[in-house]
């Protein structure tokens, strides 16, 4: 442990699977103490049984109810002392176009990604004022750069955090609070892996050969792992990314700089133009 994240405490939502768990263990072994939140208690509950004795807290709760969101804050506070750092990790991702999602899903959706980072940066920013400043993490995605079939609020709501993003970060910059985004590509989380079960049996392959298959365009033809995004959470979370505010980070591989129809017509071994 180098300890770069001594003496931080941070609050991370959906903390007990995936990227959130992934992100929380790493500030842990860089010395950080935790609270992690979501619905699920007991993954909560599961995830923290494994970790450091005292270096992590749980709250279960659902961060598109305001009150909730202000108790989760409240309750990282009265655990640790203060508050330096918030990962706003939790989200929902249902498809449907703009004729078929159920107006009640789209509204989950837009509340749950946008109203709830929402809350929780509205009463994180005054207990992190008063510890003298802190860094707000928004974990968005590549959807929220490039659209994704069928997804049109999931993708709403990511490309909405970069607004978000970006007006926090130019009213709370003269008050040492940094506010930055995690933008990853396709991510291998149960939650993908899961929605991958069907294309994997229709190709007669794997989960990771699914996952291969939305990824072979990308200059790194693969997923990228959860405890790949961490180190980038941690860094951001750190005093090392004093000066960073207001930037969308994309680890996605490379897929941003590849032409999809180019990429499609070179996998057929042909060059522009060939008959």
């Amino acid at each position: 442990m180098s300890g770069r994240l001594e003496g931080k405490v941070a609050l991370i939502t959906g903390g007990g699977v995936g990227i959130g768990a992934a992100i929380a263990k790493g500030f842990i072994a860089e010395g950080a103490k935790v609270l992690i939140t979501g619905r699920r208690k007991e993954k909560l509950d599961e995830f923290a049984a494994a970790q450091p004795s005292g270096s992590i807290a749980t709250y279960s709760g659902d961060i598109k109810n305001a009150d909730e969101a202000e108790a989760m804050v409240s309750a990282a506070v009265e655990k640790f002392g203060k508050l330096n750092v918030l990962v706003n990790n939790a989200g929902i991702d249902p498809a449907g176009t703009v004729t078929d999602i159920p107006i009640e899903q789209w509204l989950d959706i837009i509340n749950t990604n946008i109203n709830g980072t929402f809350y929780m940066t509205r009463f994180a920013i005054p207990k992190m004022l008063e510890a003298g400043g802190g860094s707000i993490i928004n974990l968005a995605s590549l959807a929220g750069v490039r659209a994704i079939p069928a997804m049109p609020a999931y993708s709403t709501s990511k490309a909405g955090l970069v607004g978000f993003t970006n007006a926090v970060a130019l009213d709370y910059g003269d008050q040492n609070i940094r506010v930055n985004i995690i933008s990853p590509g396709a991510t291998a989380t149960d939650m993908l892996k899961n929605q991958m079960k069907g294309l994997a049996e229709a190709q007669g392959t794997d989960i990771y050969g699914a996952l291969g298959l939305l990824t072979r365009f990308s200059p790194i033809k693969r997923a990228v792992e959860p405890d790949e995004i961490a180190p980038l959470a941690v860094f951001l979370a750190s005093d090392e990314s004093a000066f960073i505010t207001g930037q969308n980070i994309l680890i996605d591989g490379g897929a941003t700089v590849v032409d999809p129809c180019g990429a499609a017509v070179s996998s057929l071994g042909k060059a522009w133009g060939e008959e």
